[in-house]
């Protein structure tokens, strides 16, 4: 019996694209059903009644919430093609470290980069660009931050690049400036990878549904 893999998602969110990408490198068919975040689906009310958010992946009838538990989940049902968590206990839980940074200070802080004004906005920049640069410590000299291959850690973060244009552009700045490292992975990212090529959304789309929702 095949698997019914359902995935709820919206197109802007960063979230749901760690979710496709995952999938996609791991060959994993499924249907993708985009929701309306001002009238959600009973499906994903049902699916998700804490927090009622998206990404969540129903895989034969069972739901699971919150995107890099989906990831993780992803990588050990499909472990037979492009391992995203390392196997070593010691580097899984570096890699896990890292996303959940990536989380608290990338996608947390930049999102208030997107919406903060004046003095507050200055003071969340630099908290932003503090995290970015120990990402890019962490990258150091690495094709990827899972080495050679994609990893859980880059599938994390990736989404975000085709946010960048958005943070800059709000924020006055230049992230490829201070972290050259972090841009040209990023480049490499959507040059080697047919997952992420396809799944980034164009930043001035991005950007345009952003300025719409400034209130």
């Amino acid at each position: 019996m095949n698997d019914e893999v359902i995935l709820l998602d919206f197109w802007a969110s960063p979230y749901g694209m760690r979710v496709k990408i995952a999938l996609d490198e791991k060959g994993v068919d499924y249907e993708c059903q985009a929701e309306n975040l001002q009238n959600k689906s009973p499906l994903l009310l049902q699916s998700n009644p804490i927090h009622k958010t998206i990404p969540v992946l129903v895989h034969n009838g069972k739901p699971i919430c919150e995107s890099l538990v989906i990831v993780s989940y992803i990588d050990e049902v499909w472990h037979d093609k492009s391992p995203l968590l390392p196997s070593d206990p010691y580097q899984k839980s570096q890699a896990l470290f890292w996303a959940d940074y990536i989380d608290k200070k990338i996608y947390d802080v930049g999102r208030r980069v997107l919406w903060e004004k004046g003095e507050d906005q200055e003071m969340t920049k630099k908290e932003f660009m503090e995290g970015m640069k120990k990402l890019e410590g962490e990258l150091g000299n690495k094709r990827y931050f899972g080495g050679e291959n994609v990893g859980f850690v880059d599938v994390a973060l990736v989404p975000f690049t085709c946010w960048f244009y958005s943070v800059e552009t709000r924020g006055n700045f230049s992230i490829e400036a201070e972290c050259p490292k972090i841009s040209s992975w990023a480049k490499r990212c959507v040059v080697e990878r047919e997952s992420i090529a396809k799944t980034l959304q164009d930043p001035h789309k991005l950007y345009d549904y952003y300025v719409k929702l400034d209130p």
